[in-house]
C-alpha cells in the first residue's frame, strides 16, 4: 500500500493526457481519472505566443481560433456532422518559394490541413482549407486501406467499450481478475501483418493489450494479462472479437514507482541553483528565437511535436542559413518476440499515433532547470475543438563545462571559454513509455539532436519458472521483451543556401608500399553520393563514417566549399529480417542515411499514413526514381535507433538511456567561430 506519510516533494506533475482531459468531462470518467488545473510554471513568464493574438509569420501554428474556423469551413462545405472524427487540424506550411517571396507588409498565407473520418461510412479524408479567403480549396478521399492516426479520444473510447464487453469479462473471470475497475486496457495499432481477415478488410482497428493492478494506484504494467488481445472496430466502437491464447499466472508482485510507496528516501542533495539575475541571454518575438548568433523559429504539429524552422548563423552580421527545417519525423518500436499474441507490436508512435498529441505540460525545477521561456502548444480533439497544451515545449539555456581551453607554460598565457548551449525540448508520455525531445545550438555552431528515453517498458508475462528466449526477466514471472526504438529526422538542409551536395567520409589505414612504409599512415576519403540510390548508407565505426553536406557554390578562404557534417551518435541496424512485414511499412530502418531532393510531398519517412497501410510508403518508393542530389535543395533523413536489452535496473522505471547524432560546421567558418566569446569572470 501507498505510504500516506511521504511528505509532497515538488515536480508533482499533472497526469497523462491531462490537457484533453481539461476539455472533455466525458473522456476524463471514461479514463476513471481525476483531472488536475494545469498551473502556470514558477517563473510566472507567459508562454511564448501569449503575447501574439494572432499570426504574425506564416510559420506560426495555428491559433485556437483558426482551428475553429477551419473546421467550420469544413463543417459548412462539407455537411460534416458531430458523428465524424476531426483527426487533425494543423497549419499547411507554405513551400520556400512563398516564403522567400513574401515582402514586408503584404497579407500572411494561413491555410490548414485538415483529416477527417466519416464513421458511418468508414471513410477517411484530408484537404486544404485557406483561412483568409475561408474557402475550402480541396477535401478528398483517402484510397482504400489507408487510415489516418489513431485519436486521443479513439483510445479512451475504446478503453470503455472493451471492459462493457461480455467476451472480455469471460477472458478476465477464467484468470482470476474479477474487478474491472483494476484493468488497464492500451488500445495498439493493428498494423498490416498478411493475417488479416477478410471480413475486417477497411476496417479501422485496434489491437487492445491489458493488465491488472492490485489496487487503484498501483503499476499496471506489473501485471500483464497476457494471452488476451481485444480487436476494435474504432470507427463502430464495437469489439469485434477477444483472442484468448491461454491462461497464464499474473506476476506475483507490484511494480510501484510513486513518491508514496517509496518506505525511505536517502538524503536530498543540497540546493544547486541556476540562476541569471540579468534574464536569460536569448530573445523571443513570437516564435522567432535569437541567441548568441543563432536564429530560427520554434513550430509545432501535432504530429511531429517539436519543429525548428530557418536555423541560421549570424556571421560578421551576415546571416548564414543552416537548415531550412528539422524535425522527428518518424519513429518505430519493433518488438523481438515472436509469439502470435506478441509479433504484431510494432507501433510507430509518430505516424500511427503523433507524439505531439501526448506532449507533458512542463514542470519548472522538474523537467526543465533554469530561467525558462515555456510555449504552449494548440491542437484539436477529435470533435474539432481546440485544445491547449500548457508549458509544451521549454526553451532555456544551459551551462556545458568547457568549450576551448589552452595555457603556454612558455608565455603564461591561459585561456579558457565556457560552453553554453541553448536547449528547445519537450516530452511525450505515450503510454508506458517518456521520450524527451532536444535540439541544442552551441556557440561553435554545433547543433545536436538528442532524444532521452525512460518512463515503464511494455511487459509480458512469463510462466512460474520459465526463462524467457526473447526478453529478460525484471521481477517474478514478469519479462521485459527484446526491442528497439528507432527514430527518424528529416533534415531540410540550407547549408550557406539551397543548393547542396553530400559526401560520404571514411576513414581508411593504407596498406604497406611506398605511401605507407611504417604502417602508420591513413587518411580521410570523401566520396559524392550524386543519386538518390548512392545516398542509402549506413554507419560504420570502423571506419568512422561521417557525412558532409556542403555547398559547392560557396568556398572558404581556402578554396574548400563550406559544409557541416553530421556525425553519428549511438545506433543500431535493424534486426528484424528483410521481409519482416514491419519493414513493409517501415523500410527506411534498412539504411541509417537518406537523402533525397527536396519536394514539399515527401514529409515522413514511411509515408502519410502509416497505420494499417498495406503495402508501405515513404523512402524506398521515392528513392526509386533514383533522382540527382548535385548541386541541389536535399533533405537529409538521418535514421538512429536504441537497441532495448533490458536490465534490472530498468524495473520499474528506467533511467535515462540517451541517443542522437551531432552537425558540426566543417570549413564553414574561416576559423574557430567561439574565438570572439568574452572570457568568463571568474568567482
Amino acid at each position: 500500500m501507498p505510504n500516506p506519510a511521504v511528505p509532497q516533494l515538488p515536480c508533482d506533475a499533472g497526469l497523462t493526457r491531462r490537457h484533453f482531459l481539461e476539455t472533455s468531462a466525458a473522456i476524463a470518467g471514461a479514463l476513471g481519472l481525476a483531472t488536475q488545473p494545469v498551473t502556470q510554471a514558477a517563473d510566472k513568464k507567459p508562454s511564448g505566443e501569449a503575447a501574439t493574438a494572432r499570426p504574425t509569420h506564416p510559420l506560426d501554428p495555428l491559433t485556437a481560433d483558426e482551428i475553429v474556423r477551419a473546421v467550420e469551413i469544413v463543417r459548412q462545405a462539407k455537411k460534416v456532422d458531430d458523428t465524424w472524427r476531426i483527426v487533425t487540424v494543423t497549419l499547411a506550411e507554405p513551400a520556400k518559394q512563398v516564403l522567400r517571396s513574401l515582402k514586408p507588409g503584404e497579407p500572411i498565407p494561413r491555410r490548414a490541413f485538415v483529416i477527417a473520418i466519416d464513421r458511418a461510412k468508414g471513410q477517411p479524408y484530408d484537404g486544404i482549407v485557406d483561412l483568409v479567403t475561408g474557402k475550402l480549396e480541396r477535401f478528398d478521399p483517402l484510397p482504400a486501406g489507408i487510415q489516418p492516426s489513431i485519436t486521443l479520444d479513439e483510445f479512451a473510447e475504446c478503453e470503455e467499450a472493451i471492459k462493457r464487453s461480455p467476451e472480455f469479462l469471460a477472458a478476465l473471470k477464467k484468470r482470476g481478475a474479477s474487478n474491472i475497475e483494476l484493468v488497464m486496457v492500451d488500445p495498439w495499432s493493428a498494423g498490416m501483418y498478411g493475417t488479416e481477415r477478410p471480413d475486417e478488410a477497411g476496417l479501422r482497428l485496434s489491437r487492445a493489450l491489458a493488465w491488472v493492478r492490485s489496487e487503484a494506484t498501483d503499476n499496471g504494467y506489473a501485471r500483464p494479462l497476457d494471452g488476451v488481445v481485444a480487436v476494435v472496430d474504432l470507427n463502430k466502437m464495437q469489439v469485434l472479437r477477444v483472442e484468448d491464447y491461454g491462461v497464464i499466472p499474473l506476476p506475483p508482485e507490484s511494480g510501484n514507482w510513486y513518491r508514496s510507496y517509496q518506505k525511505e528516501f536517502r538524503a536530498a542533495p543540497r540546493p544547486l541553483e541556476i540562476s541569471q539575475a540579468e534574464g536569460p541571454s536569448f530573445t523571443v518575438n513570437g516564435y522567432e528565437v535569437s541567441w548568441q548568433k543563432w536564429s530560427f523559429r520554434i513550430g509545432f504539429t501535432p504530429r511531429e511535436g517539436l519543429v525548428l524552422h530557418a536555423i541560421a548563423y549570424d556571421d560578421a552580421g551576415c546571416r548564414r542559413p543552416v537548415i531550412h527545417r528539422a524535425a522527428l519525423c518518424e519513429m518505430v518500436v519493433p518488438y523481438g518476440d515472436p509469439a502470435e499474441r506478441h509479433f504484431r507490436k510494432n507501433a510507430f508512435d509518430i505516424g500511427e499515433y503523433g507524439i505531439g498529441m501526448f506532449a507533458n505540460s512542463l514542470e519548472l525545477g522538474c523537467d526543465c532547470l533554469g530561467t525558462i521561456r515555456y510555449f504552449d502548444a494548440r491542437m484539436n480533439d477529435s470533435r474539432g475543438q481546440p485544445v491547449t497544451i500548457k508549458n509544451a515545449i521549454c526553451l532555456h539555456e544551459e551551462d556545458v563545462g568547457l568549450l576551448w581551453k589552452h595555457t603556454d607554460w612558455r608565455t603564461s598565457q591561459s585561456e579558457t571559454r565556457r560552453s553554453r548551449r541553448l536547449a528547445v525540448s519537450f516530452v511525450a508520455t505515450v503510454g508506458n513509455y517518456e521520450y524527451g525531445f532536444f535540439w541544442y545550438l552551441y556557440q561553435d555552431g554545433t547543433i545536436q539532436c538528442e532524444v532521452k528515453l525512460t518512463g515503464i517498458m511494455h511487459t509480458t508475462t512469463a510462466a512460474p519458472g520459465e526463462k524467457p528466449a526473447f526478453g529478460n526477466l525484471v521481477a517474478p514471472q514478469l519479462n521485459a521483451p527484446f526491442h528497439e526504438h528507432v527514430f527518424t529526422a528529416r533534415l531540410d538542409m540550407s547549408v550557406d543556401g539551397d543548393e547542396n551536395s553530400i559526401y560520404e567520409v571514411n576513414t581508411v589505414s593504407l596498406p604497406r608500399g611506398k605511401q605507407n612504409p611504417h604502417g602508420n599512415a591513413f587518411r580521410a576519403e570523401a566520396t559524392l553520393l550524386a543519386k538518390e540510390s548512392q545516398a542509402q548508407r549506413s554507419v560504420n565505426g570502423a571506419s568512422a563514417r561521417f557525412w558532409k553536406i556542403v555547398n559547392p557554390n560557396r568556398k572558404n578562404r581556402l578554396g574548400e566549399p563550406v559544409g557541416y557534417r553530421l556525425i553519428p551518435g549511438e545506433n543500431a541496424p535493424p534486426f528484424v529480417q528483410p521481409d519482416a512485414a514491419v519493414m513493409r511499412r517501415a523500410g527506411f530502418l534498412a539504411h541509417q542515411l537518406w537523402v533525397t531532393p527536396y519536394e514539399p510531398k515527401e514529409r515522413y519517412a514511411a509515408g502519410d499514413y502509416p497505420n494499417q497501410h498495406p503495402t508501405g510508403d515513404g523512402l524506398p518508393k521515392w528513392t526509386a526514381a533514383d533522382r540527382s542530389l548535385v548541386n541541389t535543395d536535399l533533405v537529409v533523413w538521418y535514421v538512429f535507433g536504441h537497441n532495448h536489452v533490458p536490465r534490472l535496473e530498468d524495473w520499474p522505471v528506467m533511467p535515462v538511456a540517451s541517443l542522437g547524432f551531432m552537425l558540426k560546421p566543417d570549413g564553414f567558418f574561416e576559423r574557430n567561430p567561439a574565438l570572439d566569446l568574452p572570457p568568463p569572470v571568474t568567482a
